[in-house]
């Protein structure tokens, strides 16, 4: 890096750069922030990438890695500052440069053994005041996972305002017996390993929801889609199983579908002109945990947009090189999880390598049939 007085600059050379439609052998100028100069052939001076790929950061638009850090084993709530400290860093080590964090909205209150309880709120003060005062590496924006089969939903959402760097909003409705649970057997296995539950209490919970859902559903669905448009967020379907699912979505105005269940879904998708989200680890892994559509088998049909990491911030760039393998085309690989996820959610700036767009930018290489990262900037400063 060469010091330029108030500016600085970064030149990675003999690089394979992932450009929009393209890979080219060349060399990128990361100058005040942003991207200076792309051209082909090796420049004098900088850092030799020794042939390694150069790629926009990753954006990833839903994750439940926060969550994770904040109760790293059941019954135990890590501070919040280190929970987002860790998870920051995490995401940043795996060349995650822009992140929005996947908060629930919408709780239960009323029934001690049935309860989870309202955070979202706290969180994204800490968060956005964590953002502010430089503590954190990368860019971090709220996503609001509005829970519609809960009881405090509307309430929470007041909570929040057009300042609170609300990107998203997604739709989820967790009643058992449909979409992502459509097979209760499933729901059944998630529910009762989760909260230890017995076969009566599942019953009895199963019950609960309905009643939740039949009594409380509507209003919140259109409340969330009235807070989305309230905070200037792009509102997302979840787990969309039907197409009549997928039309109400649209109608709604929905512009992405978070992990459709089904073939028929995410054909409904396309043809609405919904971007369908699927999940990196169940393309990794080769299916769903839950028994839903496999996000190979979407790729292997030209119905993935977008991919997100979930719960393994590392099966994000793993992901994105799958596809571009699969395909034969890396660039359009990678553009799953950097230009795809950056316009999607209105993101105008980054995602891309082109001039005058911000400096956040990968390296990695092949290690052993995975890629290994070797580098990680955010807006031209080194984070890992």
């Amino acid at each position: 890096m060469k010091d330029l007085g108030n500016q600085s600059e970064t030149i990675l050379t003999n690089a394979q750069l992932v450009l929009p439609g393209e890979v080219i052998t060349g060399h990128i100028v990361l100058r005040d922030g942003h991207v200076a100069e792309i051209g082909e052939g090796a420049a004098r001076g900088g850092l030799d990438c020794g042939s390694d790929f150069v790629a926009p950061g990753l954006v990833e638009l839903h994750t439940d890695n926060l969550e994770r850090h904040m109760q790293p084993r059941p019954g135990v709530n890590w501070p919040h500052s280190a929970a987002i400290v860790g998870h920051d860093r995490e995401l940043a080590g795996c060349g995650i440069t822009t992140v929005f964090d996947a908060i629930r909205v919408g709780s239960i209150v009323s029934d001690e053994k049935k309860r989870y309880g309202k955070y979202a709120r706290a969180m994204a003060d800490e968060i956005l005041s964590m953002q502010a005062q430089g503590a954190l590496r990368i860019s971090h924006r709220i996503h609001l996972r509005a829970e519609t089969c809960s009881e405090t939903l509307l309430e929470e959402l007041a909570e929040f305002g057009p300042e609170d760097r609300v990107g998203i909003v997604s739709l989820m409705d967790h009643t058992p017996g449909q979409r992502q649970f459509r097979d209760i057997s499933k729901f059944e296995d998630y529910v009762c390993g989760k909260h230890g539950f017995s076969k009566e209490g599942f019953g009895e919970y199963c019950d609960f929801l309905t009643g939740l859902h039949d009594r409380l559903g509507d209003a919140h669905e259109a409340g969330a889609v009235a807070a989305a448009n309230r905070y200037g967020a792009v509102l997302a379907s979840h787990d969309d199983t039907t197409a009549d699912q997928v039309a109400v979505s649209a109608g709604h105005g929905i512009r992405m579908a978070e992990f459709p269940t089904t073939v028929e879904a995410a054909r409904a998708c396309h043809a609405h002109n919904i971007q369908t989200i699927m999940g990196a680890p169940n393309l990794v892994r080769g299916g769903s945990h839950s028994g839903n559509v496999a996000a190979k088998e979407l790729a292997e049909l030209d119905l993935l947009d977008i991919l997100s990491s979930d719960y393994v911030p590392a099966a994000l760039l793993l992901g994105a090189v799958q596809l571009g393998e699969m395909w034969g085309d890396m660039a359009r690989g990678m553009a799953t999880v950097t230009s795809g996820p950056a316009r999607a959610s209105g993101l105008k700036d980054r995602g891309m390598l082109e001039p005058g767009q911000r400096a956040d930018v990968i390296r990695f290489g092949m290690v052993g049939g995975v890629p290994g990262l070797r580098g990680v900037w955010v807006q031209g400063e080194r984070v890992a």
